[in-house]
């Protein structure tokens, strides 16, 4: 059947397969994207102020195991034609998907909060209020997933992927030394403390956030991308994977350059963009600053609609953009009240959110390792994925990587509660 399909795409002219693509682009550049969100940003920024750039090998291996789970999950999007919640009540029943959910639902909000922070920060920067830029960008959002379609929301999403070439325009802006990055790149180096070890959990938990694996099969599922397409669906997959990792990379190698050869310390990616003015000169600054407001303010759509995708397909729910309110009010419904409470919160005098914006990339790598076993056993469930499931090396693979995780998340958690 993969002959049939490869010699059929070899058969058709270039421009038929670049209009293929093209129409089932989407899901897979976006959903990584929005990976690199304000938490994200606050992550990569200050793993690159503490540590330079001897942190930067760890995105080689993450790339590829984000391919790996990123592609799983593409795959049985198509093949099933259901969300991955959806997937997982159905075969392990009503008990574990709740609980699931619950902690689904805990970390996705402290990622929303995060979102909402970074836009307050950003806004900040230019000189606007909190008070302003929090509430209008809220509205925005919420009023683009109101009032659009799921083709109308996509074309916004993928026009916002573009606005983080601000952050390769800044690292090329400060003229690295190319070599040394490369280096740096593929030297894999260790340093055994508490402050390492979160900063790689949280390295891996905003590159391979649980809530991208939900959100990206939910957005193939309602786009119905036809299995004789899947090359062009994993071809998106590819591409997102790799340019995500590729502009968090140069946040580290910005940061490294400017920020760790000083001692200067960062919360986040607000602090960040502040410092590097002096440093790496105005454009620099105001260009690290853009990325920021961009990258909260499109993850701030993102977050809460994947949630709900989430959330009312673990629950039988209707859900999906191209509904309307009536057909699925506990989905617009769930959507609202995650916008409108993660704007709150960050309006709350006295309430800092540093610490939220790291944190709840350090909870998301916790929380990997569980979500990713559920996407094993379903990829390797011949009753639902047929001829489609892993082969024996690509299991392997998987199936090492979740131990990995899973023993990172534990050396930490074990060293947080002095249990080693």
């Amino acid at each position: 059947m993969a002959d049939t399909q490869t010699a059929d795409k070899k058969s058709l002219p270039l421009w038929s397969r670049f209009s293929i693509f093209f129409a089932v682009v989407g899901p897979g550049i976006i959903t990584a994207n929005v990976d690199n969100d304000a938490g994200g940003l606050a992550t990569y920024s200050q793993a690159g102020a503490l540590f330079g750039t001897s942190m930067l090998w760890v995105f080689l291996p993450v790339t590829l195991l984000l391919i790996m789970v990123q592609e799983m999950v593409n795959r049985m999007g198509v093949v099933s034609g259901q969300g991955l919640s959806d997937m997982i009540r159905e075969r392990f029943g009503v008990r574990i998907t709740f609980y699931l959910m619950l902690l689904v639902l805990g970390t996705n909000f402290g990622n929303v909060m995060a979102e909402f922070a970074g836009i307050a920060a950003a806004g900040r920067l230019f000189g606007l209020s909190p008070y302003l830029t929090v509430p209008v960008c809220g509205f925005l959002v919420w009023l683009l997933v109101l009032r659009g379609n799921y083709k109308s929301v996509e074309k916004v999403f993928l026009a916002a992927c573009f606005f983080y070439f601000a952050y390769p325009i800044t690292f090329f802006l400060l003229e690295p030394d190319l070599g040394a990055v490369a280096k740096a790149s593929i030297t894999p180096t260790f340093e055994y403390d508490d402050a390492f070890l979160v900063m790689l959990i949280g390295i891996v938990g905003t590159t391979i956030a649980p809530w991208m694996q939900f959100y990206q099969q939910a957005s193939v599922a309602e786009k119905n991308i036809r299995l004789r397409d899947y090359f062009y669906s994993k071809l998106d997959t590819w591409i997102g994977c790799i340019v995500v990792n590729l502009v968090a990379g140069c946040i580290v190698v910005v940061c490294a350059l400017t920020l760790h050869p000083r001692g200067i310390r960062i919360e986040n990616a607000a602090e960040a963009a502040h410092a590097l003015e002096p440093l790496a000169g105005k454009w620099s600054s105001v260009l690290f600053a853009i990325g920021l407001w961009n990258a909260s303010l499109f993850a701030a759509s993102i977050l809460p609609l994947s949630t709900s995708y989430t959330i009312c397909e673990a629950m039988g729910w209707e859900s999906g953009v191209n509904k309307d309110f009536r057909s699925a009010p506990q989905f617009y419904v769930l959507y609202t009240a995650l916008i409108v409470l993660g704007a709150t919160v960050v309006l709350l005098p006295g309430v800092s959110l540093v610490k939220v914006m790291v944190w709840s990339q350090v909870i998301n790598g916790l929380l990997l390792p569980i979500v990713l076993v559920f996407i094993l056993m379903l990829v390797n469930d011949k009753r639902i994925m047929g001829e489609h499931v892993n082969g024996r090396i690509y299991n392997v693979l998987c199936w090492l990587s979740v131990a990995l995780l899973t023993g990172i998340s534990v050396t930490y958690v074990s060293t947080f509660f002095g249990w080693a």
